[in-house]
């Protein structure tokens, strides 16, 4: 039998999100079906409590330090670069549920990327990572959440977009490359979120983000399948209501 998870893994609520104006949906809490389902957990709701989420970005943005920072509570600036790809299973309570989050670690560099390609596939979210300190990576953000979409639904992925080395950033370089980021986050759909592994500002928040939005979203599936083969009215997962910048909110 498993430990249970550590005392700041159990989620009670939904965690805010880091910015309003970039936020998959701004709510601050759980959709009452899920609630609901939690209090009356099922036999044939199981398999919505382990999540695929894979780290895509370019090399030495700091994707290895932030999965690390978050996983061991530990900064090491002497990291070596990932081969590949490194795997993390992270375990929390989420409304009093267990919960796992499969986090994927893909290499950066251009030689492995063949090799971290394969692993792409079945993803519930993606995090692109890009450094806050280096604007040329948020230009190639893009080109990595094309990659990554390659080998997934688009319409069943959450996406985040989070600039690291937030520590790094002069108040003036970080409001300008902030605010393009918070526009491509409009564009591809993500949600922004800025962090720094060496201190931990917004590292924590920013998991437990990940964790109860892929949570929400994988009860509300499991629900709607359950739905379908039961003959009763499906849950419509993409038909609730819209968020204020007229997208319809993923999980509600």
């Amino acid at each position: 039998m498993l430990p249970p998870p550590k005392s700041d893994r159990i989620i009670t609520h939904m965690p805010k999100c880091f910015s309003p104006n970039a936020a998959l949906q701004t709510k601050e809490v759980f959709h009452p079906l899920v609630k609901a389902a939690c209090q009356t957990p099922r036999e044939d709701t199981v398999s919505f409590n382990v999540a695929k989420v894979i780290v895509v970005g370019d090399v030495s943005v700091g994707k290895t330090c932030l999965v690390s920072r978050f996983s061991r509570g530990a900064f090491n600036k002497n990291y070596k670069a990932t081969i590949g790809v490194d795997f993390d299973m992270e375990r929390f309570q989420v409304l009093g549920v267990p919960f796992s989050l499969q986090l994927w670690d893909t290499a950066g560099q251009e030689r492995f990327k063949c090799i971290a390609s394969t692993y792409y596939r079945g993803a519930q979210a993606i995090i692109v990572v890009f450094d806050l300190s280096k604007a040329n990576s948020l230009d190639h953000a893009r080109e990595w959440l094309e990659d990554a979409m390659k080998e997934n639904d688009p319409s069943s992925v959450l996406l985040f977009l989070v600039g690291t080395k937030k520590d790094l950033s002069s108040p003036e370089q970080l409001a300008q490359v902030e605010q393009e980021a918070v526009r491509m986050s409009e564009e591809i759909q993500a949600e922004y979120w800025a962090v720094s592994a060496k201190s931990g500002d917004g590292v924590r928040d920013f998991f437990l983000r990940v964790a109860s939005l892929t949570f929400e979203a994988n009860v509300l599936a499991e629900l709607e399948k359950s739905a379908a083969r039961d003959g009763a009215d499906v849950i419509k997962i993409t038909s609730g209501p819209k968020d204020k910048r007229g997208r319809k909110a993923n999980c509600c």
